[in-house]
């Protein structure tokens, strides 16, 4: 079995007092803490050895016991001896027989691992209620939860109107509102929904919009861009037709000669603005001429008059 030593884990000196001891403990959990290195699988592992080594070193009965086992520890080594011969034996929590190891509570859900270590385990018993106290109250690391972001879809229909998403978090459902106006990259906040946080609050989670592209609108900020079919007869003559907007049909007054490509504006009719839902951006129709076809005979014709006449205007 292998010796830790407790006093290298956390960087102080064996003659180093309580609020040494602890003040060196507390830094070290601030820098390690899992919530503030995702995915460090090292890091993890030194948060557990530096709590170990802390739930040891802090523990007054327990850190006279270990300072025990040192002196013997290295007076072997010392003596020439081989360290992995040392016999731990007189040493085991309780006194227990030949060599038989203490088992001890699994402390996963604390530590995101196997809990402490067979030597721990094996000297010392089970650790003690005080671990998680006091890493999850103000005396260990106080670190606030890590904020956690999702992206959810949503239509251009629905940031008109403003939607809603169901959540579930370990059993409960809750409803969360996307309010209108909302963007691509508008950001959501459910506060106390992200991760865990040891002595202070929950991190929160933070929804990430993405509006998905609409066969019919353009977005550009709080505005709406679409193009408006017209037939030939009524861009050049003059008229009227209606336009879809996303609270419904408008007819739309066509001027006489219009163009394509030609934009028309029609104030109100394009998103509301986030923060102020009843102010709107406009819609912008862009007009696009239609051209006829299947053309009879007659109409043939009298395209061709009309394209004399203006030859010879």
């Amino acid at each position: 079995m292998e010796y830790k030593d407790y006093y290298k884990i956390l960087g102080v000196e064996k003659k180093a007092t309580d609020k040494e001891i602890k003040r060196a403990y507390r830094k070290l959990a601030r820098e390690l803490h899992p919530d503030m290195n995702p995915g460090d699988k090292r890091g993890e592992e030194r948060f557990k050895e530096i709590n170990e080594a802390y739930e040891v070193l802090g523990d007054p009965e327990k850190r006279v016991k270990y300072d025990q086992l040192g002196s013997s520890y290295a007076q072997w080594q010392r003596m020439g001896r081989d360290p992995s011969g040392f016999d731990f034996s007189q040493w085991f929590a309780g006194g227990a027989p030949g060599g038989a190891r203490v088992e001890y509570g699994d402390l996963s859900d604390l530590f995101g691992g196997s809990g402490f270590s067979d030597f721990f385990g094996t000297i010392f018993g089970q650790p003690s209620q005080r671990t998680q106290a006091t890493f999850r109250r103000a005396g260990g690391a106080r670190v606030r939860g890590r904020d956690i972001e999702h992206p959810v879809d949503i239509t251009l229909e629905e940031a008109y109107s403003g939607a809603t998403r169901e959540l579930e978090k370990d059993g409960k459902r809750a409803k969360v509102k996307i309010p209108r106006g909302a963007k691509t990259g508008t950001k959501v906040r459910i506060r106390g929904q992200g991760g865990e946080g040891t002595g202070r609050e929950a991190g929160d989670l933070f929804l990430v919009v993405n509006v998905l592209p609409h066969p019919i609108f353009e977005r550009k900020g709080d505005d709406l861009y679409a193009d408006v079919p017209v037939d030939l007869y009524t861009a050049a003559l003059g008229g009227e037709t209606r336009v879809k907007t996303l609270d419904g049909e408008v007819v739309l007054r066509i001027a006489p000669e219009s163009q394509t490509g030609q934009t028309i504006r029609l104030r109100g009719k394009g998103m509301p603005r986030l923060h102020e839902p009843e102010t709107f951006g406009d819609l912008y129709a862009r007009l696009q001429i239609q051209i006829p076809r299947n053309l009879t005979e007659k109409e043939r014709a009298l395209f061709a008059e009309l394209a004399h006449l203006r030859e010879t205007k």
